[in-house]
């Protein structure tokens, strides 16, 4: 009974010693009340101060009134704005976590509002400014073209669709570009049904990226070492159908002609119906 007594008491010593610094700050001109960590302006002033920040060019001071306004009148419109601009600012503040926790955030919760397409982009371009050299792991790509594909599903008519398709293919080509890198490696260890199988992935799943023409070479080069002359006789048929002038297919034809063969397409054959599709654009 004491020690909840005893607690009690200092609960609201506590909460009176506040009161007093809140009160003894206010009316002090030489303290900053803002710089303790307290916010009392209403959100709109607080709304007014973070945009002025942010022309400033004071980033971290903008972000600080933008979640102030959030966290002291949650699910309110000034919210709502607030964690737009906030998204934004920690965006361009490289803190690429808090941005994605706070337009994750914003989408869960105003998935249809005016500012919903933008909030997705820019949950998008955060991804995409994580995508590293293919010789690194991609997850920060395969996430870009899941956030942007959003974009461009849930708001065809928004503004952002058309850079959101240009990050996708961006993020495309980073995907086939590290398939490329591990297969390149099997190729140079001799492993070859290793290399195949990613040069494979490449063919089917990124036929539309600047990857798509050493995929088909290499296909030949792989096939033929393994003595499977058919299969490389049809990648270099497809490399030669769909890139008739590439680099990649007179070393392939040269390749094939050193062992008396030429490109010619096996119908049955999984590149056959892969360069279908690729002739097709799909």
């Amino acid at each position: 009974m004491m020690m909840k007594t005893a607690r009690a008491l200092l609960a609201s010593v506590m909460v009176l010693s506040a009161g007093a610094l809140i009160s003894g700050c206010q009316s002090d001109p030489d303290i900053d009340i803002t710089k303790l960590g307290l916010e009392t302006d209403p959100p709109d002033v607080l709304y007014t101060q973070g945009l002025a920040n942010m022309k400033a060019g004071n980033m971290a001071e903008a972000a600080r009134k933008f979640d102030a306004i959030d966290a002291q009148n949650p699910f309110s419109e000034w919210a709502r704005k607030a964690l737009v601009m906030s998204t934004f600012v920690k965006y361009r503040q490289g803190r690429f976590d808090d941005a994605l926790t706070s337009g994750n955030r914003y989408m869960a919760q105003y998935p249809k509002s005016k500012d919903a397409a933008y909030v997705q982009y820019l949950v998008g371009l955060t991804y995409s400014k994580q995508i590293v050299d293919v010789t690194q792991d991609q997850r920060a790509a395969q996430k870009t073209i899941d956030a942007m594909q959003a974009v461009v599903d849930n708001y065809p008519d928004s503004e952002y669709v058309d850079d959101a398709q240009a990050k996708i293919r961006f993020a495309r080509d980073q995907l086939a570009g590290k398939e490329m890198q591990v297969g390149r490696y099997y190729m140079e260890r001799k492993e070859y049904l290793a290399a195949i199988s990613r040069f494979r992935i490449v063919v089917e799943k990124y036929p539309n990226t600047n990857q798509i023409e050493e995929a088909l070479a290499r296909l030949v080069e792989a096939y033929y070492a393994m003595g499977i002359v058919d299969e490389a006789q049809t990648a270099a048929a497809v490399l030669g159908h769909n890139y008739p002038d590439s680099q990649w297919y007179a070393d392939s034809y040269k390749l094939l002609q050193s062992g008396g063969a030429e490109p010619r397409e096996n119908k049955g054959s999984w590149i056959a119906a892969a360069g279908k599709k690729l002739l097709l654009g799909s």
